[in-house]
């Protein structure tokens, strides 16, 4: 009689190994499958979170942090700061307290290539709590083809290995809050399934309540198995470019961009910083709905990037394009040199093209994309320097040229 195993029957020609035991066998298939089972019920293997308050966690020690990834938009990584110290605080806040602290919801308002999603990024390498980031765009009113709003919390649940108790104390940011902005200021006589309806169901979640879940997310069955969560701890951070709410806020300041009536003189407003004086008002112009914006107390900005931004985000950072690619090139044994004529016009494309930080990556891959084709083929080559002219050379035969052109 041929060895088997005793659970799941393979023969010992079907496994790996055949363990051996008083009365039976047991291949390596089912004891894998058994630890899988003890870690899910006793609860080993979770990724640990911690909740106290670290002692270098306050708010100018967060911003410090963000400095080494983000340039500039000071302002934006003031209120992040303060959000995420105050989220931990109140996590460990005595329950005995007659004063109950709300929650201090953030949205961020920034074009395109500001920094939104990186500085959401950045403050997750920080942080010892649940941290996910969805995309609203997928998101439609329950009952119709898309995902239900509650699958942010699914999404959240599998960070933290369906740990109930640290989902219900983490950190969750939703990217292109703008797109579920209904169409106009007033309400259409059709069904808005992926703007205001969106927003309605995303008021409970943002405010705190209990919800069940779908643990791998889509969409609610009857049948289907659910975990109840509370959002009450959430903390919530929403971005969005807010494409044209810069009318919105000239409108409100009575300010003209261009023609007769521009503003002049000490209380001119900035006609290029704009954003600085966005409001909740200006949400609601949009396309938001009050309620909630009113769930969103927190309103900050991100400025528009610069030359001299652009130029130091190229190179500053600790992930900076710069040295990524210097590292791409040293795993080949490749010592690669920007010179700064180099830096200058890449820079200078990239205000151009109008993309902002994530216009450099584009770039750059047209003007590295030979070299980084050629390079790891040859021998022999231990230096490669990248100047003006070859920058020029490479983005005049590529595509992005062309495209410039068209627009």
């Amino acid at each position: 009689m041929k060895q088997s195993c005793t659970f799941c029957g393979r023969r010992k020609d079907e496994v790996l190994i055949l363990i051996a035991g008083n009365d039976g066998y047991i291949c390596e298939n089912c004891v894998e499958q058994a630890q899988e089972i003890i870690e899910e019920e006793l609860g080993f293997g979770k990724k640990q979170f911690f909740f106290d308050t670290p002692k270098m966690l306050k708010p100018k020690h967060l911003k410090e942090f963000l400095d080494q990834y983000v340039i500039g938009q000071d302002e934006a990584k003031k209120a992040l700061s303060v959000a995420v110290y105050n989220h931990y605080k109140r996590l460990n806040q005595n329950d005995d307290d007659d004063v109950e602290i709300e929650k201090s919801n953030i949205v961020f308002v920034g074009r395109t290539g500001t920094g939104k999603t990186l500085l959401a990024k950045s403050i997750a390498k920080y942080l010892k709590v649940p941290f996910t980031i969805v995309d609203a765009t997928v998101f439609t009113e329950a009952g119709y083809v898309g995902e239900d709003v509650e699958s942010i919390l699914s999404r959240l649940l599998q960070v933290c290995s369906y740990d109930v108790e640290a989902a219900q104390k983490g950190i969750i940011y939703i990217d292109e809050i703008d797109k579920i902005a209904r169409k106009s200021d007033n309400p259409s006589i059709t069904r808005d399934v992926s703007g205001e309806g969106v927003q309605q169901a995303m008021l409970k979640l943002l405010e705190g309540t209990e919800v069940l879940v779908p643990p791998q997310g889509g969409r609610k069955h009857p049948d289907a198995k659910m975990i109840k969560l509370n959002t009450s701890n959430i903390l919530f951070i929403c971005g969005g470019a807010f494409d044209g709410i810069e009318r919105t806020i000239a409108q409100r300041l009575k300010t003209n961009i261009i023609g007769f009536g521009v503003n002049r003189g000490e209380n001119a407003v900035d006609k290029e910083q704009l954003l600085e004086y966005v409001n909740p008002q200006d949400l609601k112009g949009f396309g938001l709905i009050p309620e909630l914006i009113g769930r969103l107390p927190v309103v900050t900005y991100l400025k528009p990037l610069d030359r001299n931004a652009l130029k130091r985000i190229l190179t500053e950072p600790r992930n900076a394009l710069v040295k990524q690619y210097q590292k791409l090139f040293a795993i080949e044994g490749i010592r690669l040199q920007f010179e700064a004529s180099a830096v200058d016009y890449i820079v200078d494309q990239a205000i151009k093209f109008g993309l902002g930080a994530r216009g450099l990556r584009s770039i750059c891959e047209a003007i590295l994309t030979d070299a980084m084709y050629e390079l790891p083929s040859e021998e022999g080559i231990k230096e490669f320097i990248i100047d003006h002219n070859y920058c020029e050379q490479k983005i005049s035969h590529s595509k992005l040229q062309r495209l410039k052109k068209a627009s």
